[in-house]
């Protein structure tokens, strides 16, 4: 389909899946809420809804800001308000001074009891609370389910949404350079690193792109691409703005500080 010449190969099933559901909306008249995206999922979500005649959709998380989002894909006449996309905020508290918790310590805690990714929203650690936003189905087994992350005793209760912590990230923004969007060469750029030692970390499986682990060091980046490392954090190619006399990309990068 000629659809598919503007994303990735890898992304086609989720293209597919999304085609699917407009499909099966426009059939049954029925809304469709999915589980969370990331945020080039929504991307993708976005651009193949477009501002179709037949369809209103919208994404949420819980707060205009949230990086996870659910949507909802419904015939044009419906409404649709936060209260459709069925989010529970869960939080719980921990020994701030005892026990150290990290956002992949919280995360592997939900993994372990066999919880899908797809089904968890935004976390905050912080002051010595945890809190995630979660899809309203599994409250109930996370509150009955998980008791401890390390060695912290945690107690999960619902929280009110207007009592949502926020994450204080904070990104740091530059211009720059790249002499090629291969993703080693970006890398190098970023973390400061050799492309040798960038190489390394892709050929490890230590690297992802939009969540995804990519071990191919030619691997193509576009403008919006979250990158991560194992142990040296998040980043962004923000923005891709033409290249210069000598032929280097001009690129706009944030990595989170």
């Amino acid at each position: 389909m000629e659809i598919y010449q503007h994303f990735r190969k890898e992304e086609q099933p989720f293209i597919d899946q999304v085609l699917s559901w407009q499909e099966e909306v426009g059939r049954s008249f029925q809304s469709k809420l999915t589980d969370f995206f990331d945020p080039r999922e929504q991307f993708i979500f976005e651009s193949l809804l477009g501002n179709h005649p037949d369809f209103t959709w919208k994404l949420y998380g819980g707060n205009e800001e949230a990086e996870r989002k659910r949507a909802i894909l419904a015939p044009y006449y419906e409404e649709i308000e936060p209260e459709h996309f069925e989010l529970t905020l869960l939080g719980a508290s921990y020994p701030e001074k005892f026990v150290t918790l990290s956002h992949p310590d919280v995360l592997g805690a939900f993994m372990s009891l066999g919880i899908k990714r797809k089904k968890l929203g935004d976390l905050v650690v912080k002051d010595g609370v945890v809190q995630i936003i979660v899809a309203s189905e599994i409250a109930d087994y996370v509150r009955m389910n998980l008791e401890g992350i390390k060695k912290a005793s945690v107690q999960f209760q619902e929280v009110p949404f207007d009592r949502m912590l926020s994450s204080d990230e904070e990104w740091e923004q530059v211009d720059t350079t790249v002499s090629s969007l291969r993703l080693d060469t970006v890398v190098k750029e970023i973390y400061r690193m050799s492309r040798q030692k960038a190489a390394l970390f892709i050929d490890k499986g230590q690297v992802k792109v939009n969540f995804r682990i990519v071990e191919d060091p030619s691997f193509k980046l576009e403008a919006g691409d979250m990158i991560s490392i194992r142990g040296k954090g998040r980043s962004k190619l923000q923005d891709v703005l033409g290249t210069t006399k000598k032929d280097k990309y001009k690129v706009v990068i944030s990595r989170l500080k």
